[in-house]
């Protein structure tokens, strides 16, 4: 007979809510928050009765939460990036099928010869290719019609490039789409390749996403001065 799942603890739960919601961890951190709202909150969002251990597991967390200069830390990596911007993006979507990344060596062979770019990102049902607008036609015809989903055209790669250390700090990924987000920017697409982080965004998004991505580099600039 199968056993079941031991169920989390109060202070589990309460912790994994704090993990789930990125502004409400910052304002523990800083101690910021008013413990028994928040208790209240997170005893109506997960059915929970008990304020009193629920506030107890807040004020434990934020106790573990202090000790920590998370925010400080992905500042000091944003203060060190900067932003690359690529307009004339497409993005072709096509079938998760071994003879379409079969066909795509072809051209990428072609590709390391141009130094062109194209990044590649095989999901559960599909892949998706981003590439120069001008290898649209090229890619689609080397896939194969009949094997491609989608295509969007008229977008725009906006790059951050960050020191080796981002790969050693987490959050940073986050914090640039919490506030693309926060500034009403829809994010197409995004990938992370090692030190770059890489958001796509509609033409018509492409000022208002540098202005934002810009900004939270500026910040970091001025809020880690003599670190």
């Amino acid at each position: 007979m199968k056993k079941d799942a031991p169920r989390e603890s109060i202070a589990e739960r309460t912790r994994s809510y704090i993990d789930a919601h990125p502004s409400v961890k910052d304002c523990i951190s800083k101690d910021l928050i008013n413990y028994s709202s928040l208790a209240r909150l997170i005893m109506k969002d997960l059915g929970i009765g008990n304020e009193e251990a629920v506030m107890i597991a807040c004020r434990r967390y934020a106790v573990k939460l202090g000790r920590q200069d998370h925010e400080g830390e992905i500042l000091r990596v944003l203060r060190d990036s900067r932003l690359e911007l690529k307009t004339k993006i497409a993005i072709i979507t096509a079938k998760n099928d071994w003879t379409v990344l079969h066909r795509l060596e072809v051209i990428f062979k072609k590709l390391l010869n141009e130094k062109s770019i194209m990044q590649i990102i095989q999901g559960t049902h599909a892949i998706t290719i981003i590439s120069d607008e001008k290898l649209k036609s090229e890619v689609v015809s080397l896939v194969g019609r009949e094997n491609v989903l989608k295509t969007r055209l008229d977008l725009v790669e906006i790059s951050v490039r960050s020191p080796e250390r981002i790969t050693e700090t987490s959050g940073v990924y986050a914090y640039l789409a919490n506030n693309l987000s926060d500034g009403g920017i829809n994010v197409v697409e995004s990938v992370s390749v090692f030190t770059d982080t890489i958001f796509i965004v509609k033409e018509e998004d492409m000022m208002q996403a540098y202005s934002i991505l810009a900004k939270c580099i500026e910040s970091a600039e001025r809020m880690t001065v003599g670190d």
